[in-house]
């Protein structure tokens, strides 16, 4: 091989590995840029704030946060927000003195923040949870629903859904909330105007806009006939959406929940 030809097989080479370690820089920065692009800074604890939450029931389902045993008309049809704080004064909170930041779960139980630690839960700049007992006058599904309900004590109340007085960009807030629903031999999660593919490995499902379809991914649990069950409810906002960042800190929403009980073809019972 002459001089010439072997500088010539040189510098091409050089070329090329130049060419390659730019590109393998390039892909270095969007995969930063990519995990990064979510979880919005709580460095002063600037979370979700000013949230509300209803619990509501069809007329054969009721609910208590605390177990009566098979004695049904010590259950109610309505969670309000009082018997909620009630349940957070064992953890010295409220919802008015919770703040939510951003964390994010693969099993539905643990709890972390972006950079892996423990996320304890009811705790200032964390997550909610509290535990309900649902109890049916007959055997039956529950599932979330967007149906309203009706009692003898509340008016009309409306089916489950999740929204924002914050403008936007700041009303994006809705799309990064997460709830699940723990009663042992069943787990599912809830989310809200769910977009498209999963964002994390936790599988979620979504309420149509128009009627409600019942079938198994709104499906929550069972209920065998004056058998109460414990019911653990998880609310957070997932730090791994791709709308939890910086825009919706300070955000507000409000969420309501209704319950409506189905036989096993999924027609509803209440």
């Amino acid at each position: 091989m002459s001089l010439k030809t072997y500088l010539d097989s040189h510098q091409t080479r050089l070329r090329k590995r130049k060419r390659l370690i730019a590109f393998l820089s390039i892909l270095a920065i969007l995969g930063l840029s990519s995990a990064t692009y979510a979880w919005f800074t709580v460095n002063t604890f600037a979370g979700i704030q000013d949230f509300e939450l209803d619990i509501s029931t069809g007329e054969d389902l009721r609910v208590s946060m605390e177990n009566h045993g098979t004695n049904i008309d010590d259950y109610v049809h309505v969670i309000t927000n009082d018997m909620v704080n009630s349940y957070l004064r064992r953890y010295n909170t409220s919802l008015k003195d919770m703040i939510l930041a951003p964390v994010t779960t693969n099993n539905g139980t643990a709890y972390t923040y972006q950079h892996g630690q423990k996320a304890n839960e009811n705790e200032r700049g964390s997550y909610l949870e509290f535990k309900c007992w649902f109890i049916a006058t007959t055997d039956m599904y529950v599932h979330l629903s967007t149906e309203g309900t009706d009692d003898d004590e509340h008016e009309h109340i409306d089916g489950t859904k999740v929204t924002t007085t914050s403008p936007a960009p700041k009303s994006d807030i809705v799309k990064a909330i997460r709830m699940s629903f723990d009663s042992k031999d069943s787990y599912k999660t809830y989310e809200p105007n769910k977009g498209g593919r999963e964002s994390t490995a936790l599988k979620t499902f979504d309420l149509p806009k128009g009627e409600m379809d019942y079938n198994n991914s709104n499906q929550l649990f069972h209920l065998d006939k004056l058998t109460p069950k414990q019911v653990t409810l998880r609310l957070w906002c997932e730090g791994e959406d791709p709308e939890c960042d910086d825009d919706v800190q300070k955000a507000n929403f409000k969420i309501q929940l209704s319950f409506l009980g189905c036989d096993a073809n999924g027609n509803p019972i209440s």
